[in-house]
């Protein structure tokens, strides 16, 4: 009998525990939530709404239904901008997403200097990125007066339009991005390979591996983890690409170089259409959770 009483008294005591880890928890959390809501939540629920109706300034005006959606398909500038966004995707996976990794795996293996290299590498997330697409303009101006010109003109060749050139503007604002950017990410991914068994490159070494037979069988493989995770993060980040085709090129020439985001830039405070500037913020994020789960799926059924 007074163990049957002690019973329901310990319960007692164990759920009133928990409930006050519980409720310091949620005191924690709250403030955080709070923000995140008024911040975020409540933002993209308006944008919602307003993209279903004509507006006259930020305010709805009469609902409209999907005509706003209508007229952003219509718009030809849109496809140009849809298809510009997923060339910036590609040669971001091409040039920015390979760069980090390589620069990663050359700092784990250097044993002098590592500190010195670190710095050098993180240091151009230090400069502004406005100051940066700046830069990169003046180094790729065209004619014979373009530093990059310049420079390729004591090897005999000819000066380039670069930045004017439809072909090369995508490709040479993605590079610009990945100089900006590639440190901190590749910082990201030397803290993951300092994270591996030590043990695994003594056992490989005393087998005789060489340096490139530790990186595909070793490194790589322990990098994989990360790599899945940041690559849905580098087509999330790309997808936002604005300032950089903004200033470079102004979005030319001739849209060759627009994105999306740039396009609603110009809807919502260059031609103060912000029911279809809206709109098309919806699509943008039904494109990227669309292709997010896409990755979920095929990443699912890699794992199993």
């Amino acid at each position: 009998m007074k163990l049957a009483t002690q019973t329901p008294i310990k319960s007692r005591k164990i759920s009133k525990n928990v409930w006050r880890k519980d409720i310091s928890g949620w005191m924690i959390m709250i403030p955080s939530l709070v923000l995140f809501a008024f911040f975020v939540w409540v933002p993209i629920l308006q944008s919602l709404k307003l993209s279903f109706y004509s507006t006259q300034g930020f305010n709805p005006v009469a609902f409209v239904g999907f005509k706003n959606y209508i007229n952003v398909f219509q718009d030809p500038v849109f496809m140009k901008a849809l298809s510009n966004t997923f060339v910036y995707i590609f040669w971001s996976l091409v040039v920015g997403f390979l760069v980090p990794i390589v620069m990663a795996i050359l700092l784990n293996e250097v044993v002098y200097f590592k500190s010195l290299f670190r710095v050098g590498m993180y240091f151009p997330n230090v400069v502004p990125g406005v100051a940066t697409v700046m830069m990169w303009s003046l180094i790729m101006t065209p004619g014979g007066n373009g530093i990059l010109n310049v420079f390729l003109s004591k090897f005999g060749v000819e000066p380039h339009k670069w930045l004017e050139d439809p072909k090369w503007t995508i490709l040479l604002i993605v590079i610009t991005m990945t100089w900006k950017g590639a440190g901190s990410t590749a910082l990201v991914y030397l803290a993951r390979l300092q994270g591996l068994n030590q043990e695994h490159y003594e056992a490989a070494a005393m087998d005789g591996a060489g340096i490139w037979q530790r990186i595909f069988y070793i490194t790589i493989p322990g990098l994989f983890s990360t790599c899945k995770t940041l690559f849905i993060l580098q087509i999330i980040a790309v997808f936002q690409v604005l300032y950089e085709p903004m200033v470079m090129t102004g979005g030319g020439p001739n849209n060759a170089s627009i994105s999306l985001m740039q396009l609603n830039y110009k809807y919502a405070f260059q031609d103060m259409k912000i029911a279809q500037a809206t709109a098309l913020s919806v699509i943008i994020a039904i494109i990227l959770i669309a292709l997010t789960c896409v990755y979920n799926l095929l990443n699912r059924n890699s794992e199993e």
